[in-house]
């Protein structure tokens, strides 16, 4: 059970991207936000989460700003389900795979060359940390 839990929060942290330097619910840091906390936001929340850090990051454009909000609710609503779903955690996995490779792609189209490396390093970066946070 304790690895079923430590799978949930690495597929929903690395989705919802463990954003360092902003603030949720005015005050708490992101780093200190918990798999738990992360699996009860609704979908807009993390929407709403994801793209403020994509917008201090990036430091994205108004035209790129209201894409990525879109986006970022786009598959966080296709997310909710995987979040929710009793499947084991290797069909969560996939599932989650899948939908960050799809939301990806949208993304590409979006940014620049510079900003996609960005997002991918940050990503990356955001996964590295997780396993390390995670690891027995």
């Amino acid at each position: 059970m304790l690895l079923v839990k430590k799978y949930i929060f690495i597929v929903i942290a690395v989705f919802a991207l463990t954003l360092p330097g902003l603030n949720i619910c005015g005050a708490q840091q992101p780093e200190k936000v918990t798999g738990e906390q992360l699996k009860k936001m609704t979908p807009q929340q993390r929407a709403d989460l994801q793209t403020q850090m994509m917008l201090e990051k990036l430091k994205l454009g108004n035209q790129q700003l209201a894409k990525v909000k879109v986006i970022n609710l786009k598959y966080a609503l296709k997310f909710q389900p995987v979040i929710e779903s009793k499947d084991g955690r290797f069909s969560k996995y996939r599932q989650a795979k899948k939908l960050l490779e799809q939301k990806d792609t949208e993304l590409k189209d979006v940014f620049t060359t510079s900003q996609f490396k960005q997002y991918k390093d940050f990503e990356d970066e955001m996964r590295k940390k997780i396993r390390e946070a995670t690891k027995d």
